[in-house]
C-alpha cells in the first residue's frame, strides 16, 4: 500500500480511540489497520450512529489475525512496536515513509511475544510519573505519527497557502 505511514491497532477495544485515530488518518493520509478481534463494530450503521462523517475518507484495512496482517504487509515491512515496556524512546527511531506503527489493545498492550521478537523495533513514550499507567491509545498514535511525519518532511501534506 502506498501511504505515508500505517497505523496498526492490534485488537483495539475502545471505539472512541479508533474513531479519533481514523480522523487522524483521514487528515494525514495514513492507512488504519485493524487487526484481530475488535471490541466494537465498524459497520455502516455503527459508523453513522457515532457521527464519523470523515470515515469514508479513511483507508481502513481489516485483518482477521496478526498472521493475516503480516501476509498483507509483507515480510519486508518496517514495523515499530509501541509499548511502555520498551527501552528505546520513540524519538530515537529513524522513521521512513511507509513504516507501520503498531499499538496494542488499551487494557493489555502488545503481547510480550510480539515485543520479544523484535526488541530493536520497540519504542516507548516517556511518562513522568508511575501514577499514570500509559497514554491514551489515540493520543499515543497521534504523537508517534506526527514524529514520523516530521522526520520525513510531512509527505503529501501541503504547506498552508500564504
Amino acid at each position: 500500500m502506498s501511504a505515508p505511514f500505517h497505523i496498526v491497532f492490534f485488537e483495539p477495544e475502545i471505539p472512541q480511540n479508533t474513531g479519533s485515530t481514523a480522523r487522524l488518518c483521514a487528515a494525514t493520509g495514513a492507512v488504519l489497520h485493524l487487526v484481530g478481534k475488535l471490541g466494537f463494530r465498524t459497520d455502516a450503521a455503527a459508523v453513522k450512529r457515532a457521527g464519523l462523517d470523515y470515515w469514508p475518507h479513511v483507508t481502513v484495512v481489516k485483518h482477521a489475525s496478526w498472521e493475516a496482517f503480516i501476509q498483507t504487509a509483507g515480510l519486508d515491512a518496517r514495523l515499530w512496536f509501541f509499548s511502555k515496556k520498551a527501552e528505546r524512546v520513540y524519538t530515537d527511531a529513524e522513521f521512513r515513509t511507509g513504516d507501520y506503527l503498531v499499538f496494542g489493545p488499551e487494557t493489555r498492550g502488545l503481547p510480550d511475544a510480539m515485543l520479544e521478537a523484535a526488541p530493536q523495533c520497540c519504542l516507548r513514550m516517556p511518562i513522568r510519573t508511575d501514577k499514570v499507567r500509559s497514554l491514551n491509545l489515540a493520543t499515543a498514535a497521534g504523537i508517534a505519527l506526527f514524529e514520523a511525519l516530521r522526520q520525513t518532511g510531512y509527505p503529501g501534506i501541503p504547506a498552508p497557502s500564504e
